[in-house]
């Protein structure tokens, strides 16, 4: 029997099967969005394997892989001051399977590369921050620089000898080393290098004269002697390194850190960034990373993905306002 479309019958009926089809696709799109992740993540680490972004990455990784049920694989690709790798996930699928460690530069970049190949804001959307370690200016011990004002002294001896490596362009080491250039008035030659290792292998030779470096990876070397601190590049004393002098105290102010977090594609779904930010905090509060950070010096920075946002909108004008003030080029 056919009824009339204003029948109230047909209209309930018709009604009823719009319920029924809408029912019927629901489990299907829950099971899609619980389903996540049904297969291996990657964590693009755009540093050489053996610095602390790298460190923090795999150790933060571990514990997530455990929570998701799926393999984490950390690729390393370094290059063109992190912009490579960066790139390589701005322009991967936004399928929840591609993921990318950001550091300082990534915040620098948007005013010391003219034309980067993504828009930093858009192209790439904020899940987790993970950690921050302080950073220590350091020399090896046969500059015979033991303070900053030795440092000074030497600088103007050395009629422009003296060098700053960094982890590359536009790196907060690089930016510290242009600041503590400016403000003291001195002629240092820059020296990039692909990430932190390669740099701190130069500094322990005596291949560069001073390098602003993490302090998880400096500590052992200072402590045996191989580096001398010349200052820590905070505000006040560390906690982790109490009995070395500020540069502030030395009469330099420059504070200087490097921190790191997950990006994702730009069109990356919520759900994904939700729960992936909860299993990163959940990983920074695991006794291993804890355990490790402790022993390192390595502040943890759990948060939710718009503060991460906020701080890297923050971190963008700040560097804006340094790397114009001090006339820094991705040349010097």
């Amino acid at each position: 029997m056919t009824l009339p479309c204003h029948s109230p019958n047909r209209r309930r009926l018709l009604q009823a099967a719009g319920a029924v089809t809408a029912l019927a696709a629901l489990p299907g799109a829950l099971h899609a969005q619980a389903a996540w992740p049904n297969r291996p993540l990657r964590v693009v680490v755009p540093f050489p394997p053996g610095g602390t972004t790298d460190f923090v990455t795999r150790l933060v990784c571990t514990e997530v892989a455990k929570a998701l049920g799926q393999p984490i694989v950390v690729e390393n690709k370094p290059g063109a001051g992190t912009v490579i790798g960066v790139d390589n996930v701005a322009k991967s699928p936004p399928d929840g399977t591609s993921f990318v460690t950001v550091a300082n530069s990534f915040a620098a970049n948007v005013t010391l590369v003219k034309k980067l190949p993504y828009d930093p804001l858009k192209d790439l959307r904020p899940v987790a921050q993970m950690g921050m370690s302080e950073h220590v200016l350091a020399t090896h011990p046969g500059s015979g620089i033991r303070s900053v004002a030795d440092l000074r002294t030497a600088a103007r001896k050395g009629g422009g000898t003296l060098s700053y490596a960094s982890f590359g362009n536009g790196t907060s080491a690089h930016l510290s080393g242009a600041a503590l250039a400016q403000q003291m008035g001195l002629d240092l030659v820059h020296v990039p290098y692909k990430g932190q290792a390669p740099a701190l292998t130069d500094l322990l030779g005596g291949q560069v004269t001073l390098m602003f470096g993490n302090w998880p990876e400096f500590r052992g070397h200072v402590q045996s002697g191989k580096l001398v601190a010349i200052g820590m590049a905070t505000a006040k004393r560390s906690a982790y390194a109490p009995d070395i002098p500020t540069l502030t105290e030395q009469g330099v102010a420059i504070v200087s850190n490097s921190w790191n977090g997950l990006l994702a594609p730009g069109g990356t779904p919520d759900a994904v960034v939700q729960r992936m930010n909860a299993e990163v905090n959940r990983a920074l509060a695991s006794p291993p990373v804890v355990e490790a950070f402790q022993k390192g010096g390595i502040a943890s920075l759990s948060g939710t993905p718009e503060q991460f946002a906020a701080f890297i909108r923050t971190e963008i004008e700040q560097y804006a306002a340094v790397i114009r003030k001090a006339g820094i080029t991705l040349d010097t």
